[in-house]
């Protein structure tokens, strides 16, 4: 809680920017356990809770909505009307009207936590913990809320004063309350004011004025969020700007609907409102922009208030399709119709067809100015009655997009706004088209991350394990980190953790290519060491310069052993049961993909019950300032300080501050002790005469000696004999007869060096002299089958030693 704590007050306390809250919903993924996180606020349409902003695995992989009805009956719903918490585990879900939407039977549960009083929206979170979100993890996401949600001021009768720049304003009378310190920034004096919101608008700019009325008008403001920046006039010097944050609150028990917010001197920010600047501002954000949508709001904030506009909509153009990625205002109202007839989703997708006059422009390539009463087509002319800008946004010799802006009230263009809309069109196309392909790719490899890495880790014999993934927040957000773990015969289990070099699509593809390459030959029984190995080959092999890194344990959960394998990998760090953790010093090889006759030593481990064994990627060690060493011995130092009773709780503290600018994966994993060891006898059958006689032989004794019930017995010797007759006679080579008793439960394995498996035949006549074997362990056993083991093949068959 209390690094969550820090790292909240940390993001609160900068500047608003416009990642802030997906980077608050972050802390979700880190602090509380949470796969998804994302807020709903209503739009335009106070009967519509819209998803604002998210964080994690697509909301689609939990049956969510984009947009819920506000008097529907969704838990989204409800607790934006109550303003009370829903804490829901997979029962309460699997009962709930979108039950039928989740893709696939995700054991999951949700929390929903209200943004302030009843009718701000609300807070999203999901999460893959069979008992639902912990005392802790509530804890967490309560902070999140809080952190997520606009600061609402008290009423000034409540608290007898507001704070210094907070205000509250009653939508139905005007009255407004002030801090003191909105009150000099507008020059006015507490005993002169008289308490109407006209006083203070009455000293705003008069260009800014329809802005800022946009905002104070309830018709005009959707119940959420608004940021408004405007200039006021003072009685002497040049106007100063003031910025204005603001929620609307609706109204209810007897109380009006409110605006409510902060208002605070942005003079600093505005310290320079030439075009030259202007221009310059816009370069330098859109040197940042790494998505289309962040181009988008580059420009909106670059030109739409100097400008005065009342509409800014920025399009890419895709054969004969204006493909629209940003407006503002976002309401469909806001719109030409035809534009809300073709809408798809969330933006509307119309056709230059429909634009003569707009496809004439984007022919010419430069831009154009239509001033008040020119006539346009419809589905121009309602975008600019008072004026309308067309810039055509031309990159790499093709056009990438058309920007379009327009004003309601008549807009006398001045040749300096002419300069300025040419210049910034020239920017906007060529980031418009890094943009887009980064996207692209971002899509990609987005995808390919989340079909790639295990959904959930598979419940151990004797242990638990937990894993976590962070992408990197610099460029793309996927790379070549991966981890697994994969159950094995004989209360075996695999912990795997790699790094493929790079981050792009191309190492996310061979990423996924290595991490099935290991679990197929690790399901067929080979030994850490020549797993590792095969990896190696197939890496050189493919036609690719990357390689890769890779740490392997086989751990016996039986006997609380592990071989380790590393292949360039980082060290595993163990927590012991007294607290003390050590950085392991393993034998390694070199990375996968470089040598073709590399060797890869095994190191055994003994793990006593309580240790901890942590897997981790040099992202969350190793940073531009700190070597890998002193990062190492850091995690060393935090995991011993942590408490291992709650995994997931150490698993989020270790990387609470990891660096972003690379992916980090984590892998850690509790070592039990398996309540009930099974008992276990093998035997080697040597190809004898009276090799089934003796193998007959030994099952009967052992058995006999773990006090099986004698009819099982019978049938026991029956398969017995079947399995190892079949094996000595259709295969060569060794072959091993294992047994195990865990509870009543007994299995019988014979093992050879042939990879083909029996085959059950579908009917056998009289006259066969074989074929029967196979049918009759079908008849005697409970269940069957067949796993490969190192280049051949184990034929099992399970009993039930019922009394």
């Amino acid at each position: 809680m209390e690094r969550a704590e820090v790292a909240l007050a940390s993001l609160t306390a900068e500047p608003v920017t416009p990642d802030r809250l997906r980077r608050v919903l972050e802390q979700a993924l880190v602090f509380a356990g949470a796969a998804f996180a994302g807020v709903y606020t209503p739009g335009d349409d106070p009967a519509l809770l819209r998803l604002a902003e998210s964080a994690g695995l697509p909301r689609t992989l939990y049956g969510l909505r984009d947009c819920y009805p506000a008097a529907g009956t969704s838990p989204v719903a409800e607790v934006h009307r109550t303003g009370q918490p829903l804490w829901l585990g997979p029962v309460e879900l699997a009962d709930g009207p979108d039950a039928r939407r989740t893709p696939s039977p995700v054991a999951f549960s949700v929390a929903v936590l209200p943004l302030g009083p009843a009718g701000a929206g609300c807070l999203l979170a999901a999460g893959e913990h069979p008992g639902g979100f912990g005392t802790d993890d509530r804890s967490c996401l309560e902070l999140i809320a809080r952190a997520v949600a606009v600061p609402v001021p008290a009423d000034a009768h409540d608290t007898g004063e507001l704070p210094e720049d907070a205000f509250t304003l009653a939508m139905d009378t005007g009255r407004i309350e002030v801090g003191a310190g909105i009150l000099r920034l507008f020059g006015i004096g507490r005993e002169s004011f008289d308490g109407r919101v006209e006083t203070l608008l009455g000293r705003t700019v008069p260009d800014d004025l329809p802005a800022l009325m946009s905002v104070v008008e309830p018709d005009h403001m959707s119940i959420g969020d608004r940021e408004l920046e405007f200039r006021i006039l003072r009685a002497a010097g040049p106007p100063a700007w003031l910025r204005l944050r603001g929620r609307l609150l609706p109204g209810g028990g007897g109380r009006p609907a409110r605006l409510v917010g902060t208002v605070a001197d942005a003079s600093t920010l505005r310290s320079d409102v030439t075009d030259v600047a202007r221009v310059q501002r816009l370069a330098a954000a859109l040197a940042t922009a790494g998505t289309v949508k962040d181009v988008g709001r580059a420009v909106v904030a670059a030109l739409r208030t100097p400008l005065h506009a009342d509409r800014i909509a920025l399009a890419e153009l895709e054969n004969d399709r204006l493909v629209v990625t940003v407006l503002d205002p976002p309401e469909p109202e806001a719109w030409p119709e035809v534009w809300r007839s073709e809408w798809r989703t969330e933006w509307p997708d119309a056709p230059v067809r429909a634009m003569p006059t707009l496809a004439a422009a984007l022919r010419e390539g430069r831009a154009r100015i239509w001033p008040a009463g020119s006539v346009l087509e419809p589905a121009l002319g309602e975008v600019g009655p008072g004026g309308l800008a067309v810039l055509p946004l031309p990159a790499g010799g093709r056009l990438a997009g058309a920007c379009l802006i327009g004003w309601d009230s008549p807009h006398d263009f001045a040749p300096d706004e002419r300069a300025l809309l040419t210049a910034s069109a020239a920017l906007t196309g060529q980031a418009l088209l890094r943009a887009h392909a980064f996207d692209a790719e971002h899509e990609l490899v987005g995808m390919l991350q989340r079909t790639l890495l295990p959904r959930r880790l598979p419940r151990l014999p004797g242990a638990v394990a937990v894993a976590r993934y962070l992408p990197t927040t610099a460029g793309l957000e996927v790379g070549g980190d991966w981890y697994d773990v994969i159950p094995l015969a004989d209360n075996h289990v695999a912990l795997v953790i790699g790094d493929v070099q790079g981050h792009n699509a191309g190492a996310a593809t061979l990423m996924g290519q290595m991490r099935t390459a290991l679990r197929a030959y690790a399901a067929e029984g080979h030994a850490p060491d020549v797993v590792v190995a095969h990896a190696n080959r197939l890496l050189l092999d493919m036609e690719t310069d990357l390689f890769a890194t890779c740490a392997y344990l086989d751990v016996d959960m039986e006997r609380g052993t592990a071989l380790c394998v590393r292949a360039g990998h980082l060290q595993p760090v163990l927590r012991h049961p007294d607290g003390a953790a050590e950085i392991l010093r393993t034998e390694g090889g070199p990375p996968l993909g470089v040598l073709p006759q590399a060797e890869f030593p095994m190191t055994p481990l003994r793990l006593r019950p309580g240790t901890v064994i942590a897997l981790t990627t040099d992202g969350l060690v190793e940073t531009h300032d700190a070597d890998l060493d002193a990062g190492m011995d850091r995690l060393a130092r935090e995991l011993a300080a942590a408490d291992p009773a709650h995994l997931g709780l150490v698993a989020d503290a270790l990387l609470t501050g990891a660096h972003r600018g690379d992916d980090v994966a984590l892998l850690l994993m509790r070592y039990d002790g398996m309540a009930v060891r099974p008992l276990r006898e093998s035997w080697t059958v040597w190809r004898v005469p009276e090799a089934a006689r003796h193998a007959r032989r030994f099952t009967r004794r052992t058995l006999r000696a773990w006090d099986v019930p004698q009819h099982t017995v019978d049938a026991a010797l029956l398969v017995v004999s079947e399995l190892v007759t079949n094996a000595l006679v259709h295969t060569g080579g060794p072959v091993r007869l294992d047994m195990s008793l865990v509870g009543r439960r007994l299995r019988l394995a014979v093992a050879d060096s042939c990879p083909r498996s029996p085959v059950q035949p579908t009917s056998i006549g009289w006259e066969a002299t074989g074929g029967r074997g196979i049918l009759l362990v079908e008849a005697v056993s409970e269940a069957w089958g067949t796993v490969p083991v190192s280049g051949g093949k184990q034929v099992w068959a399970d009993l039930v030693a019922d009394g």
